[in-house]
């Protein structure tokens, strides 16, 4: 080449005051320079440029670029545009050239003509591969993408932690725009939260380089001011390959609703601390006034800043309860009152021993004849006006501080003896739904105390007596089952009269619901009632089906003397099979309400009332599928002068089939529509509806096919237990199944179904074909069979047997182990 064909000589070396020199490290797009003399002789070539085309600084520098980097037929339009640019246009563009081992690259040049030593006309250019710059740009579109189109809040934070660039996820999150926040600490946009926290955390980060996955954070932002909120955020570094440093980089969510799950937790097991501690501090003694203080002392401060015991005035003259009229004032005397600091609310409540009248209106009053709960979670002057005594008493209350109120009646065996009254100043929390259970649970347990002490002072043991015989002293919880039951007596100066019901746990998780009727009224009454009901609930515990409960009632009511007859009606109920056995002496039918709300009476044999004697019983089997719902009552809900008793059983079954109300809603709709202008007769009532059965507590294992079932029932036994969390008591557990199976085995010889089932204790059940019960039979040492029931009653808790239609089943039970559910 001639001319411009970039033959001139030059030394060869690097440029006049040295190219750039290439950073340690690896770059992500490699920028090649390379500095040019004006006839296109290479004076500088860089680590770029050798990567990028393959040639070393040695084999370029004094070599002619056209000549190095072009093919014969390119070569024209390189000098053509070289001649361009050194003519001082400059260009930019994409142009391809050739590589060392000679494919083509795509270079994106930056040409700069510039002024070399004496005046001499030199040209830098620098290049980049397109495909790596077109690589970049789709990787930052992803991140651009990913960062803005993300729902999680996302944000990078300079090394001093100023926001540097956040998306709009995490914008709306904090309800400040994008822009509010650049250029700013956390602290200065988000004063609210825990900053100070936040930024330690980001600063340990910076420091030590290692990522924090899960770090809480708590407030309130501008975006929703009013409610306070929870953040899980991980933060990481961000620094380049040479470990240069950044910031912080952070990704935040919100978890609010978890946060209130495990501040609900925490509460939770807050209240259990509390009732434990309730548990063994209230009712040490029988004397009233202390009990109502144990209370007290319980819940101040941990549970309300001022508490308050009131009782009427009958109760404390030891006289029985009476039902609250609905047209008198009543009136209550302060037996305890406690504070967790000097409120000067003592001056807005009375101190003990003084008396307060209640209007028939008033809230208070009126929360004391429902025997429910009055809940006011935020209490302004006009709540207040509405819960106090007198006028006079709202400026000190308000004064105080009082913003949150809760009165719970104490009630006892079905009738209300007082109330009290929780209210919180400085805990800033107001009463919730899980606040009235807890209060429930302490005011029920000293209401049974103060009723036990009440009953105490009585002077006639035969009124204590009766008093105790009326309802059940407790309703066991029953797995599968959900029950509400009312009573309500006759007269609103006696409780002394013939209808009971009970609810009786038997094994198996069975339970058995007795509803009776003496005929008559007054003490004789009662004391038939509270024998019947003692022998029932016996009779039931024995495993004995309704027909013959029945059957041994009637002898006893025939034993009790002339004239003493009842009506009752047995049902069984099994969660395990959803059926229900049921038998009657004379009684009204039940009433069953389907899943799909239809209701209707139950077809049973309707019997002769107990006392009559020498006349069978039967009993009928029915299935009761989940949400279904079984009613059984005395006569006194339904009958009423002047009206057939079929349209009170008529008018009971529509307010039940009545959709969308709670169990305990149901009940006092049934009142309420039946029992309109009081009653002559007393009444019991119990409902009882279906619940889902949680699937791990109970495992069935068929007795059929081959093998050794005993076995095969205990590798089954212990598998179960280990998935129940049980395994504690695997031992004994496959020392009773194996003694059961085999027994079945040697006297039944059909043994049919093995089944477990964890409840308030661990029941392991096999049924049969054999109709014979197992008995204990003494056996000398040299015998070699004998000892399997023996073995079974020494390793369980109880054991027992039922018959079947189809043979019978033998249980065994175990206790949990402690703090097992």
């Amino acid at each position: 080449m001639h001319g411009h064909e970039w033959d001139a000589t030059a030394a060869a070396g690097p440029a006049p005051g040295g190219a750039p020199e290439r950073p340690e490290g690896h770059r992500l797009v490699p920028l090649a320079t390379v500095l040019l003399q004006g006839d296109g002789l290479i004076l500088h070539w860089s680590e770029d440029a050798e990567e990028l085309l393959g040639y070393s600084a040695e084999e370029a520098v004094g070599s002619y670029a056209a000549r190095l980097l072009t093919s014969g037929t390119d070569r024209p339009e390189v000098l053509a545009l070289f001649e361009q640019i050194m003519a001082g246009t400059g260009w930019s563009g994409v142009f391809p050239v050739r590589h060392r081992d000679g494919h083509r690259v795509d270079l994106e040049f930056r040409t700069y003509p510039i002024a070399g030593p004496a005046g001499t006309l030199l040209l830098l250019a620098t290049a980049s591969d397109t495909r790596a710059l077109h690589a970049i740009e789709a990787d930052l579109a992803v991140l651009d993408g990913i960062f803005g189109g993300s729902p999680i809040g996302m944000a990078v934070y300079d090394t001093d932690l100023r926001y540097v660039r956040l998306n709009e996820a995490l914008a709306r999150m904090n309800g400040v725009p994008v822009k509010a926040h650049l250029g700013r600490r956390i602290s200065a946009v988000l004063p609210g939260i825990n900053t100070a926290e936040i930024e330690q955390t980001m600063r340990q980060v910076l420091k030590t380089g290692k990522p924090v996955v899960d770090a809480r954070s708590h407030g309130r932002v501008p975006g929703d001011p009013k409610r306070d909120r929870a953040w899980s955020a991980s933060y990481f570094r961000l620094e380049d390959s040479t470990g240069r440093v950044f910031g912080v980089c952070s990704s935040i969510i919100d978890v609010t609703e978890r946060f209130q799950a495990e501040a609900r937790a925490a509460r939770a097991q807050e209240r259990l601390a509390t009732i434990a501690e309730a548990t063994a501090r209230i009712g040490t003694t029988l004397d009233l006034q202390r009990t109502a203080e144990e209370l007290i002392e319980a819940v101040v401060p941990r549970f309300a800043d001022f508490a308050t015991v009131d009782l009427l005035e009958p109760v404390l003259r030891g006289a029985e309860p009476t039902t609250i009229p609905l047209d008198r004032p009543i009136t209550l005397r302060a037996v305890a009152v406690g504070e967790s600091y000097e409120s000067g609310l003592t001056h807005a409540v009375d101190a003990v021993g003084e008396v307060s009248e209640y209007a028939p209106d008033r809230k208070y009053t009126q929360c004391l004849r429902s025997g429910r709960p009055l809940l006011r979670a935020h209490v302004d002057e006009a709540v207040l006006r509405s819960l106090v005594a007198s006028e006079d008493r709202v400026a000190p209350g308000m004064a105080a501080g009082i913003h949150s109120y809760l009165m719970v009646p104490m009630t006892a065996r079905g009738m209300v003896l007082g109330g009290a009254e929780f209210i919180r100043m400085r805990n800033p929390e107001p009463f919730g739904d899980a606040d009235v259970a807890l209060a429930e649970e302490l005011v029920a347990r000293t209401a049974l105390a103060v009723d036990n002490a009440r009953l105490y002072r009585r002077e006639r043991e035969t009124a204590l007596t009766l008093q105790r015989s009326l309802l059940p002293q407790e309703i066991h919880r029953t797995l599968g089952l959900e029950i509400a039951y009312r009573y309500l007596p006759s007269s609103v100066t006696s409780e002394v009269g013939g209808d009971w019901f009970d609810v009786v746990p038997l094994s198996c998780g069975r339970v058995a619901l007795v509803v009776g009727d003496v005929m008559g009224h007054g003490i004789r009454a009662a004391a038939t009632m509270g024998q019947l009901r003692t022998v029932a609930r016996t009779l039931a515990t024995l495993d004995m089906p309704p027909e013959q409960v029945l059957t041994r009632l009637d002898e006893t009511a025939s034993g009790i003397g002339e004239g003493q007859f009842a009506t009752c009606i047995c049902a069984v109920y099994d969660p395990l099979e959803r059926t229900v056995q049921v038998a009657s002496a004379g009684h009204l039918p039940p009433v069953w309400v389907a899943p799909d709300g239809s209701a209707r009476k139950v077809d049973i044999p309707p019997g002769v009332p107990l006392g009559v004697g020498g006349v069978a019983f039967e009993s009928i089997e029915f299935s009761l599928p989940e949400g279904g719902m079984v009613t059984l009552y005395t006569d006194g809900l339904v009958e009423r002068r002047g009206q057939d008793i079929d349209a009170g059983i008529d008018l009971l079954a529509r307010t039940l089939a009545e959709p969308g109300r709670t169990l305990e809603e149901n009940a006092d709709a049934v009142l309420g529509a039946l029992v309109t202008d009081g009653t002559d007769d007393d009444i019991a009532m119990i409902m009882a509806r279906v619940l889902p059965l949680p699937a791990d507590r109970i495992a069935t294992l068929p007795l059929t096919g081959g093998g050794r079932l005993p076995g095969k029932a205990r590798r089954f036994t212990r598998a179960t237990l280990e998935g129940w969390g049980l395994s504690a008591l695997s031992d004994y557990a496959e020392l009773l199944v194996s003694e059961l199976v085999t027994n079945a085995l040697l006297h039944a010889d059909a043994p049919r179904r093995l089944r477990l089932f964890r409840d308030r204790v661990l029941t392991v059940e096999v049924s049969d074909a054999g109709g014979q019960t197992p008995q204990l039979r003494p056996f000398a040492e040299q015998d070699e069979g004998g000892r399997g029931m023996f073995l079974v009653s020494e390793l369980a808790q109880r054991w027992g047997s039922r018959l079947t239609r189809d043979g019978k089943v033998v249980w065994a039970e175990l206790e949990l182990p402690f703090g097992t559910v």
